[in-house]
This record gives structure tokens, C-alpha cells and sequence, in this order.
């Protein structure tokens, strides 16, 4: 999904949101520094497999994914990252890893950390390594309808 996309589809929407534009950065945390942005607010996208199905997690990027939270409060039997080769197909016209969170636009499901509901805005990939969008949470909430969960831990290897 192009950001031209994303910005038709919030547009349509009707939602307030900015884009910031800043230097190629691959880590959650190197865009939260380029972007001036508290790791807080930034949400990283990380693609899981729960049940061998796909499944967006999002969370503040200072925080990794606990596999064993997630699989046992959204009731899977089974939960594993999924590898880049897994997944790239699933999100044309989105740069490897720069996915926007919008698992409804991809047909995948959206489980968000309560973390992020510490903020009012969330800021996101918006499908490059060199864009965000940043728009007001419940927005967000309105329009991917994830589902609100417990399951990240620590600070992000990333981070370290």
C-alpha cells in the first residue's frame, strides 16, 4: 500500500492526520529519533503467525512482541514471528518492514498493546521507510477496530 493510498483511504475517512518525512531509517527506534518522536508513540508493525494464520502486532516501538502473552490472551494454540519471506507478498506497493497497521486493509487481524492507549495520537510506517503518518488514536481504533491486549515486554532488542 503506497502512501498515496493510505492518505485516500483516511481521507475518505475523514481523518485529521500528518505526514512527516525523514532520512531512510529501518529500526523502529532510529525513526523515533529521526522523527522526533517519543518510542512511545511510534508503533511498530511485527507480522506473528497465531494458529499459522498471519496477524499484525502493534506496539509502542520501544517494546518487543512477548509470543507467549499474545498467544495466551488471543487464545491461540500456537504463536511464532513470521519470517520477511513469509509475509512480503502479503502487502504490495509497502516496503519490506514498513507496513502501515491497518491489518483491515490487508485482511489480517490487529492486535494492539494497551500500551499504546497511553497517548492520544500513535504514529505509524505509512508503507516506505521514509514516511509516518501520525493521527489521533481513537481514530485509529475507529477504523482498524484491533483488538486491545496485554502483550509487550521489556525494552526492544532494537532498542538496546
Amino acid at each position: 500500500m503506497a502512501l498515496a493510498s493510505l492518505m485516500d483511504y483516511l481521507d475518505r475517512e475523514n481523518v485529521k492526520y500528518m505526514v512527516i518525512t525523514h532520512s531512510p531509517a529501518y529500526t523502529a527506534q532510529g525513526i523515533a529519533g529521526l522523527a522526533h518522536i517519543p518510542g512511545q508513540e511510534l508503533a511498530k508493525t511485527v507480522i506473528v503467525k497465531l494458529d499459522g494464520e498471519f496477524a499484525m502486532a502493534v506496539l509502542p516501538a520501544k517494546y518487543h512482541v512477548d509470543l507467549l502473552h499474545l498467544q495466551q490472551r488471543a487464545k491461540a494454540r500456537t504463536a511464532a514471528l513470521a519470517t520477511e519471506d513469509d509475509f512480503q507478498s502479503v502487502f504490495p506497493g509497502c516496503e519490506t518492514g514498513a507496513m502501515p497497521p491497518f491489518g483491515n486493509l490487508f485482511g489480517l487481524p490487529v492486535y494492539a498493546d494497551v500500551n499504546l492507549e497511553r497517548d492520544k495520537e500513535i504514529a505509524f510506517n505509512a508503507g516506505t521507510h521514509r514516511e509516518l503518518i501520525r493521527m489521533a488514536w481513537d481514530e485509529f481504533k475507529r477504523l482498524v477496530n484491533p483488538r486491545v491486549i496485554s502483550f509487550a515486554a521489556g525494552r526492544s532488542a532494537e532498542a538496546a
